[in-house]
C-alpha cells in the first residue's frame, strides 16, 4: 500500500514461527531469548528446523506486541535476543523486527548462512545487530558447497559476509557442522585458510538422527565428541589466532 507520499509503505516485521524464553547455548556468554524466523535459501540434508522451511504456514505465527510484552519484565537479566531460522535474512522487514527488539531493550545476534552480503553489511551499518554468527558449510568451492548446502549456490557471496566480518570489529562467531565424509583434513585446512582472523570458529558434529533427509545422509558417520575437541583444538582455534 502506498504512503502518503505515493511511495510504497516499508516493509512490516517477518513472522515469529518459534520462540524459545531462556537459552543458555544459543549466544555464548550471554542469557537469550530466541526468535525463530521461516525460510531459507539453502536446503541442508541435515537441517533439524526444516520445517519453518519446507511447511511454515504449519506453525501458528506468534504476535511480535506479545513476545515482547512477555520479555521486557526480563530485560537486564535476558542480555539480549538471537534472532535465527530458516535464513532471517530472506525478509525484507527484518530490519523493522530488529528495531523493535532493540527499542524493546535488548542486544540482537543475527544467526545467517552468509549468502546476503549487503544485507549483514546494512544492518551492522545501522546498528541493529550486536552479534552475528556465521554458518561456513564447506570450502569455498561450488560442488563442495553444493553437497553441503543442497543447491547451486555462488560462493563468492559467502567470501563476501565472512571477510566483512573479519573486518567490521563487530562481534562474531563462524560456525561448521562437519562429518568425516564431507570434511576430511584438506576440507578443513581449506576452511581454516578462509577463516583465519575470524574471532572464532566452532565445530560441531553433524547429527543425522533428526535430520531433513534421512536418504541423503544414509551411512554417515558421525564424528565423537572426542574428535571433534581434537579439530577444536588443532584445527578450528588455532585458525583464529592467527
Amino acid at each position: 500500500m502506498p504512503s502518503a507520499l505515493g511511495q510504497p509503505a516499508p516493509p512490516g516485521p517477518p513472522p515469529v514461527k518459534g520462540f524459545i524464553e531462556t537459552s543458555f547455548l544459543d549466544w555464548p556468554g550471554q542469557i537469550a531469548s530466541v526468535f525463530f524466523l521461516p525460510g531459507c535459501n539453502f536446503r541442508c540434508p541435515y537441517c533439524h528446523n526444516f520445517t519453518l522451511v519446507e511447511e511454515p504456514d504449519s506453525l501458528m505465527t506468534l504476535s511480535l506486541e506479545a513476545v515482547l510484552d512477555r520479555l521486557r519484565p526480563f530485560a537486564g537479566w535476558i542480555d539480549g535476543v538471537v534472532v535465527t531460522g530458516g535464513e532471517p535474512t530472506l525478509h525484507p522487514g527484518l530490519d523493522s523486527l530488529l528495531e523493535q527488539i532493540k527499542q524493546a531493550g535488548f542486544r540482537v545476534k543475527l544467526d545467517t548462512n552468509g549468502y546476503r552480503p549487503q544485507v549483514l553489511v546494512d544492518l551492522v551499518a545501522r546498528g541493529l545487530v550486536d552479534m552475528v554468527a556465521m554458518d561456513l558449510k564447506a570450502p569455498l568451492e561450488p560442488l563442495a558447497y553444493r553437497r553441503v548446502s543442497g543447491k547451486p549456490i555462488e560462493v563468492e557471496q559467502v567470501r563476501q559476509s565472512l571477510e566483512f566480518l573479519k573486518a567490521c570489529g563487530l562481534a562474531h562467531q563462524i560456525r561448521s557442522t562437519i562429518c568425516p565424509a564431507w570434511h576430511g583434513p584438506a576440507e578443513l585446512a581449506k576452511m581454516a585458510a578462509a577463516v583465519a582472523g575470524a574471532q572464532a570458529w566452532t565445530l560441531q558434529a553433524l547429527d543425522p538422527a533428526h535430520a531433513w533427509d534421512q536418504a541423503a545422509l544414509a551411512g554417515v558417520e558421525m564424528f565423537t565428541p572426542q574428535e571433534i575437541a581434537r579439530l577444536q583444538a588443532e584445527v578450528a582455534d588455532p585458525a583464529c589466532a592467527k
